[in-house]
């Protein structure tokens, strides 16, 4: 238990932004030019200073004072579990291993210690599966769970249930899960962002194939 204490205290280290578009631009097989080649020694310059002072907070701090932590990662049910008590939301079925088994094993071997979890779209908004990941390793994982934006409202109450009774600290907004006649700023989705405001929980948006007359 104490481990786990003073695991949950230890400040996270993240690969900078910055960092790694300089990598690609230093890496690029493209011939530089007067104005590359003064922006590519500007981010070496800079990503070099980046890495110093990390080295040099590890070291002062000591090498396990830091651990890696995946800020978006999904898990759905092994097909044992989805023939049985979790299954799939229909046309949604897994076609790669994504079980909570499996995402042990490859989080052990990369060396990172937690993760959040984020509702996948195999289960819809039938949450039972990650929310039984959450509660078997508390000290592991954080959720974020899907918003439902239903016609009756049903899915701010579920939002509620998922923040206060289930403990999940996020909620997704998926713009394509409205109804195709529906903006994501109708009166269930005012409502939805309403509650997640009023219950402190940040609110993340999935922006991959959204078109701007989702939100507008």
């Amino acid at each position: 238990m104490a481990a786990s204490s003073s695991a949950a205290r230890a400040p996270c280290r993240f690969l900078s932004p910055l960092a790694t578009t300089s990598s690609r631009t230093l890496l690029s097989p493209t011939p530089p030019t007067a104005a590359t080649s003064r922006r590519r020694l500007l981010l070496s310059s800079t990503t070099s200073t980046i890495c110093a002072a990390a080295m040099a907070a590890s070291s002062k701090a000591g090498s396990n004072s830091f651990k890696v932590v995946d800020s978006h990662l999904h898990v759905w049910a092994s097909p044992l579990q989805a023939a049985g008590e979790y299954p799939f939301f229909p046309g949604q079925e897994a076609t790669l291993r994504g079980d909570v088994d499996f995402l042990l094993e490859c989080m052990d071997e990369a060396g990172v210690a937690g993760a959040l979890i984020v509702q996948p779209i195999n289960h819809m908004f039938d949450h039972s599966l990650v929310t039984s990941v959450l509660k078997k390793y508390p000290s592991k994982f954080i959720g974020c769970c899907l918003a439902n934006p239903a016609d009756d409202g049903s899915g701010i109450k579920q939002l509620e249930h998922l923040i206060v009774q289930e403990k999940y600290c996020a909620v997704r907004f998926n713009p394509n899960l409205w109804p195709s006649s529906q903006k994501m700023t109708n009166e269930v989705g005012r409502s939805l962002f309403a509650k997640a405001g009023e219950l402190g929980a940040p609110v993340g948006i999935m922006v991959m194939k959204v078109k701007e007359a989702f939100i507008y």
